[in-house]
């Protein structure tokens, strides 16, 4: 089975900048789509950004310019550079991958755990 951990949520000021990582673990052959979401209390879980397995990357508008998402296939990770981050950022952040193949076949939607994120003064 395949996992996917994230790291790299926080407590950060108005202003300032973070980098999540989302890993995929075991033994894989491709990753296809990646996605980043997040969720905020009391609202519906939405899409961040997302990037393609060749690398082609797609932002929701509120943080276009602000944010950067990458992958190292090597490596089975992506990356999301937060910049400028403001209040309305707050949420807990999740990790996804459309599908994942295996050697012994692909794992399809998978998701991780969830990491925090919180901007505030």
């Amino acid at each position: 089975q395949v996992q996917l951990v994230e790291s790299g949520g926080g407590l950060v000021q108005p202003g300032g900048s973070l980098r999540l990582s989302c890993a995929a673990s075991g033994t894989i052959f491709k990753i296809y789509g990646m996605a980043w979401y997040r969720q905020a209390p009391g609202k519906q879980r939405e899409l961040v950004a997302n990037i393609t397995s060749s690398g082609t990357t797609n932002y929701a508008d509120s943080v276009k310019g602000r944010f950067t998402l990458s992958r190292d296939n090597a490596k089975n990770t992506v990356y999301l550079q937060m910049n400028s981050l403001k209040p309305e950022d707050t949420a807990v952040y999740y990790c996804n991958a459309d599908r994942i193949a295996m050697p012994w076949g692909s794992q399809y939607d998978l998701w991780g755990q969830g990491t925090q994120v919180t901007v505030s003064s």
